[in-house]
């Protein structure tokens, strides 16, 4: 598979705080907190493999994490996995979910590609499995009406929403294809500004910046709220995976899977049903989605802004894995990423294995 004209960028500078792993595996101490009691043997479902008496999920009170807000709200995690009970963890931001996977604080979450990129990378392959798909798509770039194309941004003053995170990587390399620069300190052609979504949605109503480049559900708010221009929508640049690329996936700690696969399967097989539920009934689950918002948050999106963003998401197992290689790879071109080897990253065996067992299409972890 060639590359596509210009793909989203999955990667990221290495945070300050860089994550303690010892040696190749997590500490004694996470590994008695990775589901059940020191002095509780773990049972054993009936297909073998065992099962925890209980599992950490770690997901994002946002839209693109719809499938865990709808799997939590709806109960489908709950009655999949049976005994085993369900601990839901809420955070803001990857990097402080993964911190709590690598540390033992939570099993498994729902975490955008960038943060496991960089945690396979800093563990040397040793924290995580990528095990499901969850969300493709619903994000680009929204500009004032009166820019009409890279030209017109010369001088001008873009947000993204982390320094080196996927949607800043993915505009300084878009940028850069048009031959336009930019640097981690704000200069060149295009000053870039890295800052919270909600911040950056103020400035550019108040005229502060002049874009960004930011995920649903804010791709739609800058449009219906703020009198946006999307100027680029990032599944146009995907041409060559039919405008797919990876947002969310599911991922769980390698102790984890390698003590309690079962409850690994069980945690899939409640994804699943989350996912069915979002393609059978559109409605029912975005109202549930919001629901689940609003409890974490205490504000729902607007109703308008909600519909908007599920038709700018797919919700798919699939987790495109060429579109994470391919990412990879153009994030070491632009130097935010040392050269990383991802294979192994993936592990759909439990995934692939539902999926032929529901009269499904398995999925692929192949780069190309």
């Amino acid at each position: 598979m060639s590359s596509p004209t210009f793909p989203q960028l999955s990667a990221g500078l290495p945070r300050r705080r860089v994550f303690a792993i010892a040696g190749a595996l997590l500490t004694a101490s996470a590994l008695a907190a990775c589901g059940d009691d020191d002095d509780e043997a773990p049972s054993t479902s009936a297909s073998g493999g065992a099962e925890a008496s209980a599992i950490r999920l770690g997901y994002f009170p946002n839209i693109t994490h719809a499938p865990a807000l709808v799997g939590v709200n709806k109960g489908l995690f709950t009655a999949a996995l049976g005994s085993t009970k369900l601990d839901p963890k809420t955070f803001n931001a990857g990097p402080a979910a993964i911190e709590a996977l690598v540390s033992g604080a939570i099993d498994a979450t729902y975490i955008g590609p960038n943060p496991a990129i960089n945690s396979w990378a800093q563990s040397k392959g040793q924290s995580l499995k990528i095990i499901a798909g969850s969300t493709s798509g619903g994000a680009g770039l929204v500009v004032k009406p009166t820019i009409n194309g890279p030209a017109d941004l010369k001088g001008k003053k873009i947000a993204t929403p982390q320094l080196g995170n996927t949607q800043d990587v993915a505009l300084r390399a878009w940028l850069k294809s048009n031959n336009l620069s930019s640097d981690a300190q704000g200069g060149g052609d295009v000053s870039i500004l890295p800052q919270d979504n909600a911040t950056a949605l103020q400035a550019f109503q108040q005229g502060a910046i002049d874009g960004a480049w930011i995920p649903e559900p804010f791709l739609s708010r800058y449009q219906l709220e703020a009198g946006g221009k999307l100027l680029v929508n990032e599944k146009d640049l995907w041409t060559d995976t039919s405008g797919q690329f990876v947002t969310t996936h599911l991922i769980v700690s390698q102790e984890f899977l390698k003590k309690y696969p079962g409850t690994v399967t069980k945690l899939i097989q409640g994804h699943l049903k989350a996912l069915d539920f979002i393609k059978s009934s559109d409605a029912d689950a975005q109202k549930a989605a919001n629901a689940q918002i609003e409890a974490l948050s205490g504000k729902p999106l607007k109703d308008a802004v909600l519909a908007s963003a599920f038709k700018n998401l797919t919700f798919t197992a699939d987790p495109i894995a060429a579109s994470l290689y391919t990412s990879a790879k153009h994030a070491e071109d632009v130097g935010l990423l040392k050269t990383v080897d991802l294979k192994g990253i993936y592990d759909l065996n439990a995934l692939n294995q539902l999926l032929t067992a529901a009269g499904q299409p398995t999925v692929s972890d192949a780069a190309a």
